[in-house]
């Protein structure tokens, strides 16, 4: 018999990809074919296999991807094809996400299916906005209702005159174009004219508006303000309280959503701290960092680290890379015994203070020509030095710790840098819909890499209107030798200093 699927219902949240639940991402990270919609998060596309089959199946209020029906026969037919299937759908599946209609023709058809319930648009949304939907002082009950009812329908199913008045706060789902018969339905049924409203649109992603007045003039503010879906409606006294209990707009990163191109693995600081100011991070991982295609050198050169009068360090990665080494040789930091540490900024200080190593300078500012300047007087003639860093690193630092200082440099592979796997088709679907607002880059290589994974026949073209930041002017020249144009550099060269310079933005 052949292996039948399982299809995942999953609710991905109203937008903010953070409000994934762990078992939702879980789905997308092993689907095998992962079905969309368009108001699910397109960040968390990148959490799929590199294998799996993306199918986009999103609607609009007046054309669709794929109708319903062929929607829910789409995922019977990948179900009993074996396929593992995460469908993917704004909100939670059961909220107006017709993922009823789906289970029960998965049920007809015998393929296994689960359930993971999202964060409703209808409660996230508001909050975000400062609106509780409900309120000790204002409400104890609350109403989701579709702005958008089946088409087909005779007669509404939803009694006007119960939840005018019968109910505090009123949701209304997928109702922009229908504003004014929604009012009209409830100031008719006896919900006072003065009631306040309010409409969000794209809650809680960077590009949330909201729109506040009354049931009496909010039609015309609406169309005003040219106000188009996705939105949600809420009508009560709670919308009041926006004025107190707003936050998310507050927070100075608010509308940025900024491309951090540091690989995987160094990411998730910037990314979280970016995300912490009210911004959304979208990871591009420009590079990856990977072992040496020869460990020889720097194995020779630990077997003999005795010998040397200083370790120079360029680099978090540079440390983590050397210590790795040398707990595969069976050594430890004793070996350093005697040994002078140079780190070139903080960050590299710091790593190597967590190892309980003391470090003997740090320059004042965070390039090779500072660490050679600071050393003249400190670097004897004749003394020996360690240098293991990245195959690409620039040359100046060895060359002139040799010719200028005299020193005797062993200057080894750590650890090579390499193209990341950013998905560079994605980000440039969201560079042409005008989604990307900043890019950061933190080394040269990040932006080489960039370029290159691009591969845009007109880059400046696919980059107009966005900011991009740099860690310093290293970073910077080789933007600038690629034909890019930076628009802020951190004063300080380090991750506190790029995200300065992103708040001066």
């Amino acid at each position: 018999m052949d292996k039948v699927g399982i299809v995942y219902l999953v609710g991905a949240g109203p937008g903010d990809p953070g409000l994934i639940t762990v078992k939702g991402l879980e789905c997308i990270k092993k689907a095998e074919v992962l079905v969309y919609d368009r108001l699910a998060s397109k960040r968390l596309l990148s959490y799929a296999p590199k294998n799996c089959e993306m199918i986009y199946v999103g609607k609009l209020p007046d054309r669709h991807t794929l109708r319903q029906e062929e929607i829910n026969q789409l995922l019977v037919d990948k179900g009993l094809a074996g396929k593992i299937v995460t469908r993917l759908k704004g909100g939670d599946p059961y909220v107006y996400g017709r993922g009823g209609e789906e289970g029960e023709l998965l049920r007809a058809n015998g393929v296994p299916f689960e359930v993971v319930p999202g964060i409703t648009s209808a409660i996230a949304v508001p909050a975000y906005a400062g609106i509780p939907v409900t309120h000790r002082d204002c409400t104890s009950s609350f109403a989701i209702i579709t702005g958008h009812e089946d088409p087909n329908k005779t007669a509404s199913s939803i009694a006007w005159d119960k939840i005018a008045t019968g109910i505090g706060t009123l949701v209304f789902l997928m109702g922009v174009g229908n504003l004014s018969m929604i009012v009209k339905n409830l100031v008719d049924n006896g919900r006072a004219a003065t009631t306040p409203v309010a409409l969000i649109r794209w809650g809680t992603r960077p590009e949330q508006q909201v729109l506040t007045g009354t049931l009496a003039d909010i039609v015309a503010k609406v169309a005003e303000a040219g106000f188009t879906s996705p939105a949600i409606i809420i009508v009560g006294e709670v919308v009041k309280l926006r004025e107190t209990l707003s936050w998310f707009e507050e927070k100075p990163f608010f509308g940025k959503r900024v491309v951090v191109t540091r690989s995987r693995e160094q990411a998730s600081d910037l990314s979280r701290r970016i995300e912490e100011m009210g911004g959304e991070a979208w990871e591009f991982p420009a590079i990856e960092i990977v072992e040496p295609e020869d460990f020889a050198p720097m194995d020779e050169a630990i077997a003999k680290l005795g010998s040397y009068q200083w370790l120079i360090f360029t680099s978090v990665n540079g440390v983590d890379s050397f210590f790795s080494r040398l707990r595969q040789l069976g050594r430890d930091i004793r070996a350093l015994n005697g040994v002078k540490l140079c780190a070139i900024g903080p960050k590299t200080k710091e790593r190597l203070e967590e190892m309980c190593l003391s470090v003997e300078y740090v320059p004042s500012e965070y390039v090779a020509e500072a660490i050679i300047a600071g050393l003249r007087g400190k670097l004897q003639p004749g003394e020996r030095v360690l240098l293991p860093r990245a195959d690409i690193a620039r040359a100046i630092l060895p060359e002139s710790l040799a010719n200028e200082m005299g020193a005797v440099v062993d200057n080894v592979v750590a650890y090579r840098t390499v193209r990341g796997d950013g998905d560079a088709e994605l980000l440039k679907e969201l560079l042409a819909e005008k989604m990307i607002h900043y890019i950061t880059f933190t080394s040269s290589s990040t932006v080489k890499n960039f370029v290159e994974m691009l591969a845009a026949e007109n880059i400046v073209e696919s980059l107009q209107g966005v900011k991009l930041i740099s860690i310093g002017p290293i970073t910077s020249q080789a933007a600038r030798d690629l034909g890019l144009t930076i628009d802020l550099e951190a004063s300080e060269y380090t991750i506190d200093g790029l995200l300065e310079a992103f708040a001066r933005c």
